[in-house]
């Protein structure tokens, strides 16, 4: 948007622009945005209509939007837009972009030739595809979406934490396994699909939780009926559509509109990374008396055992250093984290000691917060 006034772009955020995304894009001001996601005409280039073995006529994607004359045409166009969303992306973004084998491989190039730096492809490995009626071909039963930073020296988000917890504590896969779009969240106009390839809010829930942060602002040049938008709201990011039907815009509005803004702890929306947690050394832990001087550890199948030193170094045959450096000597390995590597048991269990530690940070959060009352209650007396 431009001000009047002083002829300046600014941002307007969890706002439909209704045009051209190239243009609107242009209108932004540069590295402004933290994600973009792209889901673009797929040019899927059909020839007739494609019917059932009982006759009935699939509506597949028919629409002018996703027509384009030749390669050549295409490609302009990919290259286009791609140039105007490097422009508003922050050095610290990244952009995602889906597509079928029709275009994936076309628009890999053309951000490959901008100076994108891919990080992922994913499959979007779909649970329940639609056949392949004439059975001359496998079936299509997934999509790929391309994701990239700005450029090679880029650092962009990634809460590797999130989504392996998202996945049961276990690290995620480049391969995502989700149904398409169906049921309620199916939207309809006149007792049709509204849009015909509209996006499960579970696929953009992943991609949105995956690579920004609460507060975060998020590009959709293709909005469509505004699923990004959607899960956007919902996990408390900043949005910006762009859509050039005005008939996905009303749809896309009048959803939005329903989601209600809850206001949330941050804390329910992010996943905390012991990375950013302060560093608590094994020591403190035997200060607190969590552990006793002479108490043993153990790796998980008591192959090894420690004792432990009134000055928090443990000693294994003589060998005496800090769990990580005598963790990594008896597994003849390079390093070791020895919060994970070293057991204890309690109550008949074996836990890592790195319990102790959460314990040791779960109080010191306890005083902080009993501190900070305190201090609010003198401010106000």
């Amino acid at each position: 948007m431009v001000c009047a006034m002083t002829k300046k772009c600014y941002l307007s955020t969890n706002k439909i622009l209704t045009g051209d995304c190239i243009g609107h894009m242009d209108s932004l001001p540069p590295e402004s945005v933290d994600m973009i996601f792209g889901d673009p005409p797929y040019n899927l280039q059909l020839a007739g209509e494609l019917h059932r073995p009982n006759n009935t006529r699939v509506n597949g994607v028919e629409e002018s939007w996703d027509k384009f004359t030749d390669f050549a045409h295409y490609d302009d166009f990919t290259r286009r837009w791609l140039t105007a969303a490097q422009r508003v992306l922050k050095p610290t973004g990244s952009i995602w972009v889906i597509g079928s084998y029709h275009n994936i491989f076309r628009v890999g190039t053309a951000l490959q030739d901008l100076g994108f730096w891919i990080l992922n492809d994913i499959i979007w490995r779909k649970s329940n595809p639609m056949p392949n009626f004439r059975g001359k071909r496998f079936t299509n039963a997934h999509e790929t979406l391309i994701w990239c930073s700005k450029s090679r020296d880029s650092k962009p988000t990634f809460n590797y934490r999130a989504m392996k917890a998202l996945n049961d504590d276990i690290q995620m896969r480049s391969d995502w396994l989700f149904p398409v779009c169906a049921g309620s969240e199916r939207l309809k106009l006149n007792g049709r699909k509204a849009h015909p390839t509209q996006k499960p809010e579970s696929l953009l829930h992943r991609v949105i939780l995956a690579s920004t942060n609460p507060g975060d602002v998020i590009l959709d040049p293709f909005f469509g009926t505004g699923t990004t938008g959607a899960v956007a709201k919902k996990l408390g990011r900043n949005w910006i559509g762009i859509e050039r039907e005005t008939d996905y815009v009303e749809i896309a509005q009048s959803r939005l509109n329903a989601i209600k803004t809850v206001p949330m702890d941050v804390g329910v929306l992010t996943t905390p990374d012991k990375r950013t947690e302060p560093r608590i050394p094994f020591g403190t832990v035997v200060e607190q008396g969590l552990l006793n001087a002479g108490d043993k550890l153990f790796d998980l199948r008591k192959r090894v055992t420690a004792r432990v030193n009134a000055d928090g170094s443990i000693v294994v045959k003589g060998d005496r250093g800090s769990i990580h450096q005598v963790g990594a000597r008896v597994q003849n390995a390079e390093s070791c984290n020895g919060w994970t590597f070293w057991h204890v048991e309690r109550r008949g269990k074996v836990v890592p000691i790195d319990k102790l530690r959460e314990r040791v940070r779960a109080e010191m959060d306890i005083r902080r917060d009993k501190s900070q009352g305190v201090s609010m209650q003198n401010t106000a007396g």
